[in-house]
């Protein structure tokens, strides 16, 4: 899991949450190299299956949050040049990564009670930190149009 983890270091976390039938959680990353590498960049789902547990917490300080209450900051271009974290960029730098947490008392408590090995993982970013409590990992690319929520037309 680590390995997979270390692949998408420094990179975007473009969109995260629990999937339609709320028992997975997914973390969208947008991937990308250096250009001279001929790599073409690709949106990323990491899922991490049947997750008993998230926690998000900011890793903005209050100051900076408090900067970050106007509503301009929501659009990239309105927000441009007022003193605060502009929210429209509608992504956040996945650093210091994603990591495992070794030995997680929430992780061991949810093996035991479910008889299953179960894992705790941080995703931090310059915004948010995320820590999920889950039993499994699978990532797949995504391609375009994919949408995790639809609102069903009566």
């Amino acid at each position: 899991m680590q390995a997979a983890f270390d692949e998408v270091f420094d990179q975007a976390v473009v969109f995260h949450g629990f999937t339609d039938y709320m028992r997975d959680y997914d973390v969208f990353i947008y991937a990308t190299a250096n250009p001279r590498t001929g790599v073409a960049p690709q949106h990323l789902r990491y899922r991490f299956k049947h997750c008993g547990r998230v926690s998000v917490a900011p890793a903005l300080s209050p100051q900076v949050w408090r900067r970050s209450l106007d509503e301009r900051l929501l659009d990239v271009e309105t927000g441009c040049g007022i003193d605060g974290y502009v929210w429209g960029v509608k992504w956040q730098n996945l650093y210091p990564g994603m990591s495992l947490v070794e030995g997680s008392p929430d992780a061991r408590q949810w093996s035991v009670d479910l008889g299953i090995p179960f894992y705790e993982a941080a995703a931090e970013t310059n915004v948010h930190n995320t820590f999920m409590v889950f039993a499994d990992l699978t990532v797949d690319v995504i391609g375009g149009g994919h949408t995790p929520f639809v609102v069903p037309i009566p």
